[in-house]
């Protein structure tokens, strides 16, 4: 197995469409997989795809070792840009050692796990005992295979989940996470006579994932739209007609905006708040966002409707006001995150409803917990319906492992240096296979990948490499 091959299986997955909950052509495609090749191949109600190989000669008593990655990948795309996540192939190009998507997500998290498996199923020379491959469904918006499936399925007592996006760390632990949801139920009230429309917002924000990226210090598209028009509504007599802000539950926001009617002496001032805020934001964050750039249309056509004025405000100041990033730190393990959340987005629906999501994430239940309430409790006390949703459990870090053991010794032959070991505040499957399957002797690592959940989402090809070599010496190891 070489990471050419793993790499040429991936540029084919490139090409077929797997956003979360839209997952039938790649589960079609590796079943074809397992058909072309005579290997054995089942699939359950959830989509979750399983295929195995058997032991090589003179492996038979080895243990049965669970290969698994998700099928499905966020689908994030710059504004402006041309591209349909259902039909068109990822555009990925190779720049100063990294396979990047410029303009969309690249999908490596987890397409280069799946790759990586498909290689190890092609591996006529490959020594192992017992394989079972394991392609999960809509792992991104809510672990659905994963809670879907039946405590029968598999039969390996070792699982090496290859979602993880550090080369030279394993992973032996991660959050458990819960996503809630607010909504506002808006009154459609005339515009008044008399106002002008203008489009407001924030775009060129890094983004990034909401598990491993909630510590970076990125800005929130969300909340600093809600900190322009928490001052304009101060200081204006304005009327919201419209916003629309982030996307993914598990991706920081990029993007936010409002459309908003005022009066035409305001126009001048409105702008001014926001060249002033716009200026506030590439101060603050020069470092970790320094393309924040302002999004600003004047003269738009006037709807009919807009929001009345006392859910506009209360939507405001809970957008303003509800927490995001970093809630607490562990005691335990330095620099890990242990509690966190994400305001990931704000959107206008049918039946005058404007919904926002979120979502918290926690090593700890009851912290987790705790967070989701306060999220709660910020909404609430602004008049908005909450409800909580997807709630998965944890995976607590075991530093008995034999897997762990394993790793460690191959990748100290291997590379000459101990890797790092580590828990994660991205949520893993990890926490629900232990749930059903007691036994299971779990770890995680992968290659280097950068921007994930993001346009310009990358892949490390020199890590890629040593990613490959790692889990070729891991499942010979595994006797």
């Amino acid at each position: 197995m070489t990471s050419e091959q793993v790499l040429s299986h991936f540029r084919e997955i490139l090409t077929i469409p797997r956003e979360s909950g839209h997952e039938e052509h790649i589960i079609a495609w590796l079943q074809k997989f397992a058909a072309d090749r005579h290997l054995d191949c089942k699939t359950d109600e959830a989509g979750n795809v399983l295929i195995t190989i058997p032991a090589t000669p003179g492996r038979e008593n080895s243990p049965t070792v669970i290969l698994q990655s998700h099928s499905d990948m966020v689908c994030e795309k710059n504004s402006g840009v041309e591209h349909d996540f259902s039909k068109d192939p990822i555009k990925a190009v190779v720049e100063n050692g990294w396979l990047i998507a410029k303009d969309t997500t690249l999908g490596a998290d987890c397409g280069i796990g799946i790759a990586a498996q498909l290689a190890v199923l092609e591996d006529k020379e490959l020594p192992h005992g017992k394989i079972e491959c394991l392609f999960t469904t809509s792992e991104e918006t809510g672990l659905d295979g994963a809670f879907a499936l039946k405590g029968d399925f598999l039969t390996g007592s070792i699982l090496l989940n290859l979602d993880s996006e550090d080369e030279g760390e394993l992973f032996i632990g991660c959050a458990g996470g819960i996503d809630t949801t607010a909504k506002f139920h808006y009154t459609p009230v005339p515009v008044p006579a008399g106002k002008v429309c203008v489009k407001a917002g924030f775009c060129g924000g890094i983004g990034g994932h909401s598990g491993d990226d909630i510590d970076k210090g990125r800005s929130n598209a969300v909340q600093s739209l809600a900190r322009l028009l928490y001052r304009v509504w101060n200081e204006t007599s304005a009327t919201l007609c419209s916003i629309d802000g982030g996307n993914k539950r598990n991706a920081i926001a990029r993007e936010a905006s409002a459309v908003i009617a005022v009066n035409p002496s305001d126009t001048a001032k409105v702008k001014g708040i926001l060249d002033e805020t716009l200026a506030e934001l590439r101060d603050e964050y020069a470092i970790t966002d320094p393309d924040i750039a302002a999004v600003w249309e004047e003269n738009l056509e006037l709807p009919t409707t807009a929001v009345d004025d006392k859910t506009a405000f209360n939507l405001i100041c809970a957008l303003h006001a509800v927490p995001h990033g970093v809630m607490a730190m562990s005691a335990e393990v330095k620099g890990l995150v242990e509690t966190s959340s994400n305001l990931a987005s704000v959107k206008m629906q049918e039946d005058n409803i404007i919904r926002i999501g979120t979502s918290q994430r926690s090593s700890t239940n009851s912290a987790r917990r705790n967070a989701a309430m306060r999220i709660e409790a910020a909404f609430k006390v602004a008049g908005a319906e909450v409800t909580h949703e997807s709630e998965y459990p944890g995976w607590k870090p075991s530093l008995k492992s034999h897997i762990l053991e394993v790793c460690k010794s191959s990748y100290k032959k291997l590379f000459g240096n101990d890797p790092v070991v580590r828990a994660i505040h991205a949520g893993l499957e990890c926490g629900l296979f232990l749930d059903k399957y007691p036994h299971l002797d779990m770890i995680s690592f992968g290659p280097t990948l950068r921007g994930v959940h993001a346009p310009g989402e990358r892949l490390d090809l020199a890590s890629l490499d040593k990613f490959v070599l790692l889990l070729e010496d891991v499942i010979q190891e595994c006797k």
